[in-house]
């Protein structure tokens, strides 16, 4: 099982970890605060403060069309943001 599924690059994450080095992951739903730092610290090498989770419900939409009544859902999923140490920093977009 992989804990670390994707990075978050979003306009906010990327903020944060410029001004409070802070970076976002979504994670494995069964993943706890330990796992979730060594594993960061594993693949990118740094070393991890503080981790911060939490998971996201599931939305249901409801949209009226044309051809009738569609309803639709998203998934839920466990989001960790992780605080690195002064000095430290991960680099996302040289994978790109």
């Amino acid at each position: 099982m992989s804990i670390i599924i994707k990075p978050i690059i979003t306009e906010k994450i990327t903020k944060d970890g410029e001004l409070f080095n802070r970076f976002g992951f979504v994670v494995a739903k069964k993943a706890n605060k330990v796992e979730i730092k060594k594993a960061v610290e594993k693949a990118y090498g740094v070393s991890v403060l503080d981790v911060n989770t939490m998971i996201y419900r599931a939305d249901r939409t409801t949209k009226f069309t044309k051809s009738g009544m569609i309803t639709g859902k998203t998934s839920s999923y466990k989001k960790a943001i992780v605080t690195l140490k002064e000095g430290d920093s991960i680099d996302f977009y040289t994978n790109i």
